[in-house]
């Protein structure tokens, strides 16, 4: 059976705030040396599935170009591979208005692939599945549309979409984050759909208005087609939010996981750098981290994930904290939970995360109010500099010009 994977890769990601402020969420480096879409990427070309679509949208550069013409993951190939299907606007004039509507939009290429089935996969969640057990489960079952599912706490259910199957797993009611959630099985967002269902749900639904999978398409296909649920029971995040994005992160630190990074029979691929090997100075010491190649580390190291380029000077700490490409962090320099973006320099003697003040960021209660601080790319941090918790320095910012070299919890600088 013949089988076309759609990612929908063009989001804002506005939850992780300044990270996808200048790329899309998909592209944002997760686990030093990759990008979220590269989970994605990796489970269709190891579940077989080599014939893919990705949707992109909002700022595509950093995404296009990781991706090229997809030869880390096999998919630079004559028949079938990778597409790059760019946003447009036709003669109705519309972008894309929604995730049902970004399928609709693409229905000639869906059309032209012809598959037996299309599996619709969000690219910026991290996980490790066979999708060919879950389209033999949608085989087993006769569906016209399957969608996997994972149980939650009970407590997070609100923010997911919830199913309420029967003994058979057929799907009796569905809700797109419920106050009052009737279960704890939530949406992976995942979904695999017959394509001739497919297609006549999209044409009959999706033309001229928004329109979601979650509001629209699977609440009347419950109602007049054949939906079950598949229940997965292994590793899966959205890291959808900093707080998340930041604990999956330090997670994968952890060996023991299902979606362990060094278990050779489900590789991981990325687009690599091509930079020299780790190198340890004399004092340099790394415990319970990932530390990518091209980093230098003359500091220590702990519970951290380290990405490619990264400096880290003689005296220095980086403790809890997620630094990107090619930041340098100087001499005697304290890092505690923070995660620091691409090509940032902290001066001498600074402390970024500290005291115990976790004052909500003012701007931003609802994404920073745990300790976390963020700091967006290209900043440069001038030496011996104190920046609290909970704190947003937003990038073209010269912190050179601030009066004070104390940073207030809660803060945001812009």
């Amino acid at each position: 059976m013949k089988t076309l994977a759609l990612i929908l890769a063009g989001g804002k990601g506005t939850r992780l705030d300044i990270l996808s402020g200048h790329r899309a969420k998909p592209s944002v480096p997760f686990a030093g040396k990759y990008r979220l879409i590269d989970f994605t990427l990796s489970n269709c070309v190891n579940s077989g599935i080599y014939n893919i679509g990705i949707l992109t949208q909002y700022l595509p550069l950093a995404l296009n170009t990781h991706i090229g013409i997809g030869r880390p993951w096999d998919l630079d190939r004559k028949i079938g591979g990778i597409t790059l299907l760019q946003p447009y606007t036709g003669e109705k004039n519309n972008w894309y208005q929604g995730t049902a509507h970004a399928v609709y939009q693409n229905i000639n290429y869906i059309k032209k692939k012809d598959p037996d089935y299309t599996i619709i996969l969000s690219g910026d969640h991290v996980y490790k599945m066979d999708y060919s057990k879950l389209i033999s489960f949608h085989q087993e079952q006769g569906a016209d549309l399957t969608i996997a599912a994972q149980r939650v706490p009970e407590q997070d259910a609100s923010r997911f979409g919830i199913l309420k199957p029967d003994s058979t797993m057929k799907i009796l009611d569905f809700k797109e984050k419920p106050q009052n959630p009737p279960s704890n099985l939530a949406s992976m967002g995942i979904y695999v759909f017959s394509t001739k269902a497919l297609v006549k749900k999209l044409e009959k639904i999706c033309d001229q208005k928004h329109s979601d999978f979650g509001h629209h398409i699977i609440p009347e296909m419950i109602e007049e087609d054949q939906v079950y649920a598949y229940e997965f029971e292994g590793f899966w995040r959205d890291v959808g939010t900093l707080e998340s994005f930041w604990k999956t992160n330090l997670d994968l630190i952890k060996t023991e996981l299902e979606i362990d990074l060094y278990d050779q029979e489900w590789k991981i691929y990325t687009r690599d750098r091509e930079e020299p090997p780790v190198n340890f100075g004399e004092q340099g010491i790394a415990t319970e981290s990932l530390v990518s190649n091209g980093a230098v580390i003359n500091g220590k190291v702990e519970n951290s994930v380290i990405s490619p380029g990264v400096i880290i000077e003689e005296g220095a700490v980086v403790k809890d904290s997620i630094i990107f490409h090619n930041t340098k962090i100087q001499k005697n320099t304290v890092i505690n939970k923070s995660i620091i973006d691409k090509n940032v320099t902290v001066g001498p003697d600074a402390q970024v995360g500290f005291g115990d003040d976790l004052t909500p960021n003012q701007e931003k209660p609802d994404i920073l109010r745990h300790g976390l601080n963020i700091i967006a790319k290209g900043i440069q941090i001038p030496p011996e500099i104190k920046i609290e918790r909970n704190c947003r320095i937003l990038s073209k910012i010269k912190l050179n010009d601030l009066k004070e070299n104390i940073i207030s919890s809660g803060t945001t600088i812009k």
